[in-house]
């Protein structure tokens, strides 16, 4: 993304990814939500339930003007630390957030109302459920709409629970609700071609030449691995004017080398 626009990462907490006992969905959902606003991804990482790995993460970003949605590790049992890592990481007490205490007071009652437990918050295992309410101090809460339970939001920082049921409206909420003013600010597009009995070496001098020419556009090179006829999906993205003149400067080398361009 351009200088006028805050790059947007996604910050995944947990053991169970990084074992490969659940795979990742938030990625592809987020990159859809960002899409279709306009905006895009710009970077991805994946972290244990380690609070010292987690702290580290975080202060680094914090120290960044991202725009970053963290994804698990906010619940209330031991392997949860993302709430006291947050806190850590930015050197203030957690604090049980009075909007945060309603709500889970709400979904407590809420159990009682459907005969899956007391709304008596004196109890431990309410008390337990409070826990979730606690959250870095100065923090914002992120609703949520499937079960109350909220998120927090503090210095450009979206932090979710690692369940997409309750991440995805929570994304899709912060998007809409605190980076309005980002929807359709960068217009992109993004051109592709297919090019056959070429290698990737030849065309190599192409593309730093035609990012040399045009700075805020980006070439691509996908080569093919494996059967059928080898190819390489080139292409460019940025800006409209921009791209579609690198698109044709990069179609006339790739013709130029003696490439095949698909039909």
């Amino acid at each position: 993304m351009n200088q006028h626009m805050p790059k947007i990462r996604l910050i995944l907490v947990g053991d169970e990814i990084l074992s490969g006992r659940r795979q990742d969905k938030h990625m592809a959902h987020l990159i859809q939500l960002l899409a279709e606003r306009g905006m895009q991804l710009g970077g991805v990482e994946i972290v244990s339930d380690a609070q010292e790995d987690i702290v580290a993460v975080l202060k680094r970003s914090f120290a960044t003007q991202d725009i970053v949605f963290c994804c698990g590790g906010i619940g209330a049992t031991p392997d949860d630390r993302t709430r006291q890592a947050a806190a850590e990481a930015l050197g203030v007490e957690l604090v049980l957030h009075p909007e945060a205490e309603r709500l889970i007071t709400e979904r407590c009652a809420d159990h009682e109302r459907e005969g899956r437990g007391s709304g008596d918050m004196s109890l431990p295992e309410n008390q337990h459920r409070l826990q979730m309410g606690y959250f870095p101090k100065g923090c914002d809460i992120v609703p949520n709409p499937y079960n109350k339970i909220p998120g927090f939001f503090i210095r450009d920082h979206t932090f979710m629970p690692g369940f997409p049921v309750i991440a995805w409206p929570m994304m899709e909420w912060t998007l809409d609700h605190r980076y309005s003013s980002l929807h359709h600010r960068v217009e992109r597009v993004e051109h592709s071609f297919v090019v056959f009995e070429m290698p990737e070496s030849r065309i190599t001098p192409a593309l730093e030449e035609l990012e040399r020419r045009w700075p805020g556009v980006r070439a691509f090179s996908l080569p093919s691995m494996g059967r059928g006829r080898p190819h390489i999906d080139l292409g460019v993205k940025g800006e409209p004017v921009a791209a579609a003149q690198a698109l044709s400067f990069l179609r006339a080398e790739v013709l130029r080398l003696g490439g095949e361009l698909n039909p």
